[in-house]
């Protein structure tokens, strides 16, 4: 029988780092959306216009007896510049900062082991916020598998931002 747990993990540009959860066994579902401020139902000029206190922000809804958070952060890590504080490639400002926004101290305390450990290996400081869960909000419908929707586009902002070189 299915263990279903979510994590929420803010990377920077939600659409970028959608698919490769998407990809991942055990992963039931990725829904990008805004979480840690203030604001009630914040839309997506809100959070971009860097006021609203959210940091753009992914759900990922999974399977803890397939896939474990541990994984899930390490896939996340894999997925990011841990050592940015400004913000991720070109998406700079506080929304695009990172975080996990944990909903136990278990999530707690396995992000910040694995933080710590990278920071070791690194000799670096990692930017990664951990925060407890305190909302989260659905994006707009266009925004949700913005990489299946609009492949051309996408490819282009992964380009663009640096996360890949064509």
């Amino acid at each position: 029988m299915a263990k279903m747990e979510s994590a929420y993990f803010a990377g920077g540009c939600f659409w970028c780092i959608t698919p490769t959860f998407k990809e991942t066994p055990g992963v039931a579902a990725v829904v990008s959306g805004y979480a840690g401020g203030d604001l009630e139902n914040p839309t997506y000029k809100d959070v971009k216009s860097q006021k609203s206190g959210h940091r753009e922000t992914i759900k990922i809804d999974f399977d803890s007896e397939q896939v474990s958070f541990e994984e899930l952060f390490s896939t996340f890590l894999c997925s990011v510049n841990p050592f940015d504080e400004g913000g991720q490639f070109i998406d700079r400002g506080f929304s695009y900062t990172l975080a996990v926004y944990y909903t136990s101290e278990e999530q707690k305390e396995l992000a910040a082991k694995a933080i710590h450990d990278l920071e070791q290996l690194a000799g670096m400081k990692a930017h990664i916020s951990l925060e407890p869960y305190k909302n989260f909000f659905e994006a707009e419908e266009e925004h949700q598998d913005y990489y299946l929707k609009n492949p051309e586009e996408f490819h282009k902002e992964l380009v663009e931002s640096g996360r890949i070189a064509e």
